[in-house]
C-alpha cells in the first residue's frame, strides 16, 4: 500500500513530504514493460510528481512534469492529482543501458541533460502555470531541486530512489523525500537539517530497513519538533475513457477521420499513453464522428 505523509516543524521553518511509491512504480513497470533503466527513470519522476501533486490545495488541481533531456529515453511525462495519484509514460520503455562504473543504473545518460524540465500546474480555474528550467544532471532529483530554486525561489532538498533486481529487472522498492524551507525558516533549523542530511541513508536503503515515510521525515528533521499534517494512500490512476478519445478524434476533420487506417476487424485502434488501455471505433462510429465534425465546422463558420 503506497502512502504519502506531510509534516511541518513547529517553528514554521521546514516542511517535509515522504512517500513509499513502490506499488505505483511497480504498476507502471508492468503497464509499460519498463526495463531496469527506464523503470528507475520514470519511477523517480512519478514519485516526484506524486509528492508535488499532494502539495496542491484545490481538489481538481493537477501537476504535470515533462522532461525532454535529449537522451535515448526520449520524453518522460508524469501527472499527479491533488491527492498524489499518478500516471505517466516514457517514449522508449524498452531502452536498457549498461550500469555505471559505480554499479548504479545510468539514469542521467538515459534521460540526458541537454533539455529542460517543465512543471505545469493546473489549478482548475483558468490558464495553468508553466515553469521551466534547464536540466542539471538528468538524474531527476537534482533537477527537481533546481526547479524549485530557480523557478520558485524555494530552497528545496529532493531525494528519489528506485531499486530494481539486477538479475530479473523487477522493481523492488521506490520512494522519495522532499523538504522545503519556508519563509520563516530560522538559521539554526537549516543548520540542523544540513547536519541530519549528511548522515541520512538513501531512500531505498531506509525503505529496505522498514523505515516508514513518517520516520523518514522525523530522521531528516531530527532535533526539531515535528507535527504531522496529513497522511493518505496514493495509487497509479489513469482517467482515460472511450469518450475522451471520441472527443480527441473530433478535433480531426471529416476527411481525416474517414481516412484513418482500420485493423483486421475493420476498426480504428487507439491506445492510452498512460495505461496502455485500447479503445476501438467501428466504421459506423467513424462515419458518425465525421458527420458530427462536419456539423461542428459548419456551426463554427456560420
Amino acid at each position: 500500500m503506497d502512502k504519502i505523509i506531510r509534516c511541518i516543524t513547529s517553528d514554521g521553518s521546514l516542511m517535509a513530504s515522504a512517500i513509499d511509491s513502490t506499488g505505483f512504480v511497480y504498476t507502471a513497470q508492468k503497464l509499460h514493460g519498463l526495463t531496469k533503466t527506464s523503470c528507475a527513470s520514470l519511477g523517480r519522476l512519478l514519485t516526484a510528481a506524486s509528492m508535488m501533486g499532494a502539495m496542491l490545495k484545490n481538489d481538481n488541481a493537477s501537476v504535470t512534469l515533462k522532461i525532454d533531456g535529449k537522451g535515448p529515453l526520449g520524453n518522460l511525462v508524469a501527472v499527479s492529482d491533488s491527492r498524489g495519484n499518478v500516471r505517466g509514460y516514457v517514449d522508449h520503455p524498452e531502452l536498457e543501458l549498461p550500469v555505471r562504473a559505480d554499479g548504479k543504473l545510468d539514469v542521467g545518460r538515459a534521460v540526458g541533460k541537454e533539455g529542460r524540465l517543465a512543471v505545469i500546474r493546473d489549478l482548475g480555474a483558468g490558464d495553468p502555470y508553466v515553469g521551466q528550467v534547464a536540466l542539471v544532471s538528468g538524474e531527476i532529483a537534482e533537477d527537481i531541486t533546481s526547479y524549485y530554486a530557480n523557478s520558485e525561489q524555494t530552497p528545496t532538498i529532493c531525494a528519489l530512489g528506485v531499486l530494481v533486481d539486477r538479475e530479473s529487472g523487477e522493481m523492488l522498492l521506490s520512494g522519495g523525500l522532499l523538504i522545503q524551507a519556508l519563509p520563516a525558516a530560522e538559521e539554526k533549523s537549516l543548520e540542523l537539517l544540513e547536519k541530519n542530511l549528511s548522515t541520512l541513508e538513501s531512500v531505498t536503503t531506509m525503505l529496505a530497513k522498514g523505515i516508514t515515510p513518517e520516520e523518514m521525515c522525523r530522521l531528516a528533521l531530527k532535533g526539531l519538533t515535528v507535527e504531522k499534517l496529513d497522511e493518505f494512500e496514493v495509487h497509479y490512476a489513469c482517467n482515460c475513457s472511450k469518450e475522451r478519445y471520441r472527443r480527441a478524434l473530433l478535433t480531426l476533420g471529416p476527411e481525416e477521420l474517414l481516412a484513418l487506417p482500420l485493423n483486421e476487424e475493420k476498426k480504428v485502434e487507439t491506445v492510452c499513453h498512460y495505461c496502455s488501455r485500447k479503445y476501438y471505433f467501428t466504421e459506423e462510429e467513424l462515419q458518425d464522428l465525421a458527420k458530427e465534425a462536419a456539423q461542428m465546422g459548419k456551426d463554427k463558420n456560420s
